[in-house]
């Protein structure tokens, strides 16, 4: 991503550097000018952190092309973000959007990842559930923690009010974006940064309402264009046709009755991108790898963090100095150490550089919990050892889990702009899914040997769960 110094007036010469803007050449969005606050945020440690993150972790060693980091995708977000509320604005002036509200939606845009850790969700999905059981934790949460210690650790409180920001309310405001709480657990309105009249505000980057946001239309053309995939969502169109409207009391970001099938688009192209990449097995078995490699190399890992006080690669999360220093590069620094205490994490790693990955003995759908299934699983080895195994449960739906999300749209047509409703399925086809998530057990080998292979296969192939169920 190519990036020239644009000026936001002409030829200003007591212009300071604060109020350039800067054109960024995006292979998905095309030439993408950015506010001069973005850019400042852009070109700060924490944020250049995400360029040696990938965007889609282990998916790399299955998808060549899927080389991607989430540099360049928060980029995109912040730009859609932009696109969004500007289209809004300029169509519902009594909406009274302003720069500031644009503006922090933008930053929040980019800074919804700061908080990812190596490989992305294998690291906050996978790893610290099993390092740290029970933690309350999560990337968007770290994410908030990450932004704070971006505006404090680069002084950016002086180019917030330089360019028109309050941060006492908007740097509270930009976390909320970040992270908002599930509609459906709202009674009184729990936001502090914008009151009421602005709920539709907290729709644009995390929607949980019905999850149609800007952060999914980014990363949809993105991973689609490097995986090699067609993507026949489009969000510009559907930009066009977004409108607010008041619905039970709550303005919401609401759309054009003829737009439904591209919505139907868009939940179909999450469902089939996590059936053809993101849950691909053999990607799914090099996760595992790594993090079992993590686990092990865990406690043997010392990061500096605030005060040269020392964190492990699980307990860098609670400390912005020393979680700054997690990228992918984790991977290289285990893979090329000589030492004895990571030796078993090394071994692990080069398994996967040698393609002696964690063999995928099979799947089969279960609408069983994952812990029932590893259970029946352990049993049925009969004295063989559980820890050489992994058993996983992969969900594949359009993002409200067997939920309809559409059932949580709400359509406004040609006649009447102001008044939104719910669209009838029959009005929009007889030949829409039935069903909106699948689910699928697989079960995965550690074991290296033909010998025990072999056996392992036998074991998968008399497991009960896994037999086919006549109808």
């Amino acid at each position: 991503m190519a990036d020239n110094d644009s000026e936001t007036m002409a030829d200003n010469d007591s212009e300071t550097m604060a109020d350039k803007t800067k054109v960024f050449n995006d292979p998905i969005h095309g030439n993408i000018e950015l506010h001069p606050i973005l850019v400042k945020i852009i070109d700060t440690p924490q944020f250049q952190r995400l360029r040696n993150i990938k965007q889609l972790g282990g998916v790399y060693y299955v998808y060549p092309g899927a080389s991607h980091n989430r540099f360049e995708h928060s980029i995109g977000v912040a730009y859609l973000a932009g696109e969004l509320l500007q289209t809004l604005k300029e169509k519902q002036r009594k909406l009274r959007i302003d720069e500031r509200d644009v503006l922090c939606v933008q930053i929040a845009g980019l800074c919804h990842d700061l908080g990812h850790g190596p490989f992305s969700h294998m690291f906050d999905l996978m790893f610290i559930p099993k390092a740290r059981p029970g933690y309350d934790w999560s990337h968007e949460k770290a994410s908030q923690n990450m932004f704070d210690h971006l505006v404090e650790e680069n002084g950016l409180i002086g180019v917030m009010e330089h360019h028109g920001l309050v941060p006492e309310e908007d740097r509270l405001f930009i976390k909320e974006l970040i992270d908002p709480p599930k509609v459906e657990e709202i009674t009184e309105w729990p936001h502090h940064g914008r009151p009421r009249e602005k709920a539709f505000l907290y729709e644009v980057v995390s929607n949980t309402r019905n999850k149609i946001d800007v952060d999914k239309w980014e990363y949809f053309a993105r991973d689609c264009h490097h995986l090699g995939m067609k993507n026949n969502f489009d969000c510009h169109r559907l930009i066009k046709f977004a409108r607010v409207c008041e619905v039970d009391g709550m303005m919401q970001i609401c759309y054009r009755d003829k737009e439904v099938f591209n919505l139907y688009n868009m939940f179909y192209t999450r469902f089939s991108l996590h059936k053809r990449a993101y849950q691909h097995k053999v990607a799914n078995s090099v996760e595992w790898m790594i993090r079992d490699a993590f686990l092990k190399a865990d406690k043997h890992m010392e990061i500096k963090g605030h005060d040269g006080k020392t964190f492990t690669l699980s307990t860098a999360i609670d400390d912005m100095v020393a979680y700054i220093k997690l990228t992918d590069a984790i991977f290289d620094q285990i893979l090329n150490s000589s030492s004895k205490e990571l030796r078993g994490a090394r071994e692990i790693l080069e398994r996967i550089m040698r393609r002696e990955l964690y063999v995928c003995l099979g799947d089969f759908s279960s609408q069983q919990p994952q812990a029932i299934i590893e259970a029946q699983w352990n049993k049925h080895l009969r004295g063989g050892n559980p820890d050489d195994y992994v058993v996983e449960l992969v969900k594949y739906n359009y993002g409200m889990g067997a939920e309809d999300p559409i059932k949580h749209v709400r359509f406004y047509n040609k006649q009447n702009t102001d008044e939104a409703r719910p669209i009838n399925r029959a009005q929009v086809s007889l030949l829409l899914p039935e069903h909106f998530e699948e689910k699928k057990c697989r079960i995965y080998t550690k074991r290296t040997s033909n010998e025990d292979l072999e056996a392992d296969r036998k074991m998968f192939n008399t497991f009960g769960p896994a037999q086919p169920h006549q109808a």
